[in-house]
């Protein structure tokens, strides 16, 4: 299923949720820009969203939002969606010296009553965990520092929308094989932080734990799916698509700083 055949309204219904599961406690409005700045590991929870246009020209609150990164000893990063205001914002971000990076895409699955069954094997046990004990593995996962497994906890305990982490298990063992998580929002359910051990990877357990995750929101009333993957890291990409998602629309970021992490 392509972009084009998902309804503008509905896609503008995605980004809502995205951005509302990514909400973090470190937020400000500025003259129309959705401004966040957590130090967690998540860009969507660190960057500016340009949601309406305001009043402001658009280098001047570039410099408003500097200041204010600068403050927070973070990179000023910027979210480029086909949502954003006003319509020109990469051509004046690209002429201000802001480079693009991590092209990614939105999918959406639009109706998860005709997802296909993904049942797990008797030897595997898929288990809830709190926030900070998914914060956790998922952060041990990925090697990330235990200061971006702290903000990722207080933004996941803070959050307007409600999260679930799950983790697959082998039955009796402690060893993670994969993990995931949902926002759930109305008759919309997000798939986030899906990671699969290094020693567990091609054997399908992603796959087969978002199937499961998707069931369990479409039972309470989910409707519609939606994600954030990186634009090349195809593998995943074909693993949702098998589960029926699309793509929904693309986003990248901009910002001037020479690494971003």
């Amino acid at each position: 299923m392509q972009g084009a055949r998902f309804s503008p309204a509905l896609l503008s219904r995605v980004e809502d949720a995205g951005l509302n599961a990514s909400a973090p406690p470190q937020q400000r409005w500025l003259d129309g820009w959705l401004v966040r700045f957590c130090a967690g590991k998540a860009k969507r929870a660190r960057c500016i969203n340009a949601v309406a246009t305001g009043q402001l020209p658009v280098l001047d609150k570039l410099a408003l939002c500097q200041q204010l990164f600068d403050e927070m000893r973070l990179p000023m990063i910027m979210r480029v969606t086909p949502m954003s205001q006003p319509r020109n914002l990469d051509g004046l971000l690209e002429a201000a010296g802001l480079r693009a990076f991590d092209d990614t895409r939105v999918m959406v699955h639009a109706d998860l009553s005709t997802l296909q069954s993904e049942p797990l094997e008797a030897d595997v046990s898929l288990q809830r965990v709190g926030h900070a004990a998914f914060a956790q593995i998922v952060g041990q996962l990925r090697g990330s520092p235990l200061a971006q497994q702290q903000s990722h906890a207080q933004r996941l305990e803070l959050s307007p929308v409600p999260f679930e982490g799950w983790v697959l298990r082998p039955v009796g063992e402690s060893t993670v094989l994969a993990c995931g998580q949902t926002a759930v929002e109305a008759d919309m359910v997000g798939l986030y932080d899906v990671f699969t051990a290094g020693q567990a990877r091609n054997q399908g357990w992603a796959r087969k734990l978002c199937a499961e995750l998707l069931q369990r929101a479409a039972k309470k009333g989910a409707r519609t799916g939606y994600l954030q993957v990186d634009a090349g890291n195809l593998p995943a990409r074909a693993v949702y698509q098998r589960l029926g998602f699309g793509d929904g629309y693309a986003y990248h970021y901009r910002t001037s700083a020479e690494q971003v992490d």
